[in-house]
């Protein structure tokens, strides 16, 4: 990889580490499902007036709006109201080996040992995490793991849906997923307005940031990478994404960093690194 693109490739990451501390942020000025809502809205009407999809691409970005939308961002967004950023970077990389094994079970790909050691490894990191001496919230933690699945589901819907452009799915998902999720925030976190009113720049900013940002320039970024390279030199880059987002959160939130997280973060790190590593082999 070039020095250029290698810088391009560490910014991707760098951006999307640092979201989610701007995403804790945001979700204490203006709740999970709101600002996802507000992000997803954002994003559509950045996108849809130039990647617009055709009515037969709208069944399955249907699909990938409950998916991605409500059950990856939305529960994503929820469940950091109850966990600190650090937390939910480690756990929400379970989306690895959820995706592993689904393609095990719907596409009949050979897992291995190898693959099936990474796994006890990411899930055994979790579960450190849930033993954290501090208490930490069990609920939002479970939230947290079920939006890495509904990660996991959207990579299985995406190999279904043929080829589409990236930026007509992202826009496509955010202009079907929005409405769910405003209705879903009305119905569990009440009326918005006040929220809305008493939000700072902090809590509009993180709207911004993670619409603009860590959706649409992180991604164009990024896309440009995977054309250019194969995916066994630029896959191995998402690891640094959960490590500076862990760094963000300890070094500009405060967030305790014990012997629990620390451990818990080896082994969800380490098991993710082997399955993306024998994963990309087989694809080299």
């Amino acid at each position: 990889m070039s020095l250029p693109d290698l810088l391009l490739a560490t910014l991707v990451m760098a951006i999307w580490g640092f979201n989610f501390v701007v995403a804790k942020v945001g979700v204490g000025e203006l709740s999970g499902l709101l600002l996802t809502a507000l992000r997803f809205t954002l994003v559509a009407c950045l996108l849809l007036p130039f990647f617009r999809p055709t009515w037969r691409e709208l069944r399955p970005l249907a699909i990938l709006s409950f998916t991605l939308g409500v059950m990856h961002f939305g529960l994503f967004f929820v469940g950091l109201e109850g966990i600190d950023a650090t937390t939910s970077a480690i756990a929400i990389q379970l989306q690895v080996p959820f995706s592993a094994l689904l393609a095990f079970f719907f596409f009949k790909e050979k897992l291995g040992v190898g693959r099936f050691l990474g796994m006890g490894l990411a899930f055994a990191g979790v579960v450190l995490l849930a033993g954290e001496p501090q208490r930490i919230n069990l609920f939002s933690l479970i939230l947290v793991v079920i939006s890495a699945l509904g990660f996991a589901l959207t990579t299985l819907v995406m190999k279904r849906a043929g080829n589409i452009h990236p930026f007509v799915i992202t826009g496509g998902i955010c202009l079907l997923g929005a409405p769910q999720l405003l209705v879903l925030s009305l119905i569990f976190e009440g009326n918005p307005i006040p929220r809305l009113e008493n939000a700072s720049w902090l809590g509009y900013g993180a709207v911004a940031y993670t619409a603009v940002f860590a959706s649409i320039v992180a991604y164009t970024l990024w896309y440009r990478l995977v054309k250019r390279y194969p995916m066994n030199v630029v896959v191995p880059f998402s690891l640094l994404a959960p490590v500076l987002g862990i760094l963000s959160g300890v070094l500009l939130l405060g967030e305790p960093f014990g012997l629990h997280k620390a451990l818990g973060a080896v082994c969800t790190l380490s098991g993710v690194a082997l399955i993306q590593y024998l994963s990309t082999r087989r694809m080299a």
